[in-house]
């Protein structure tokens, strides 16, 4: 069996198997009564971890506030919430040699969600993501042969939005009638607090 038909026949495995996307022609998943206020991306101090292209912060901001526009602005409640993500540091692969070194890209991200009405963050502490490229017949001999850096970007971009979304939705008690009156009760935003912020 020669090398392409080897490369051939693990990209066609990986279609067939699949893995976990983000169908955005599916309906989101409910959590509460929830609408996507600000959307906030800060960029200014993503650092490249290892061999990396490099992306500048306008790029990252630019990609990521369009995927989780393109996710979250799916919710159509009344009651705004502002999502605010920091990018901490990426790694977008470089070519390398397929099956001996096909280097993965990665995005590390900070996420914090605010209460529009109480001008407060609902989690206690900052999320932190380790976001990995989805895995496809172009990815699984690295994305670094097959991607552009825009192409790597979005990709990564879109699974950090689906994480987020999914985070909130095992977090569905911070959207219930009783956690948003409770929050109101607090008489507004938290001392010396940005708004939003992450």
């Amino acid at each position: 069996m020669g090398f392409r038909t080897i490369i051939a026949s693990i990209a066609a495995a990986v279609l067939l198997t699949g893995c976990a996307g983000n169908d955005l022609s599916k309906p989101p998943v409910a959590f509460g009564d929830f609408a996507l206020g600000y959307n906030i991306v800060v960029a200014k101090n993503a650092k490249p971890v290892g061999p990396s292209r490099r992306a500048t912060p306008a790029e990252w901001e630019t990609a990521l506030k369009t995927a989780i526009d393109a996710q979250m602005g799916r919710y159509e409640g009344e009651k705004l919430y502002h999502i605010g993500v920091g990018v901490d540091a990426y790694a977008l692969a470089v070519p390398g040699v397929p099956l001996v070194l096909s280097p993965k890209s990665v995005l590390a991200i900070t996420v914090n969600v605010w209460d529009d009405t109480a001008g407060r963050k609902i989690n206690a502490e900052p999320k932190q993501f380790t976001v990995l490229e989805q895995l496809s017949g172009e990815t699984v001999i690295g994305s670094g042969l097959t991607q552009s850096k825009e192409e790597q970007m979005a990709n990564l971009s879109a699974n950090a939005a689906r994480l987020i979304n999914e985070w909130l939705v095992e977090n569905e008690a911070w959207f219930t009638p009783e956690a948003v009156a409770a929050r109101a009760a607090l008489g507004g935003p938290a001392p010396g607090a940005p708004r939003p912020a992450n």
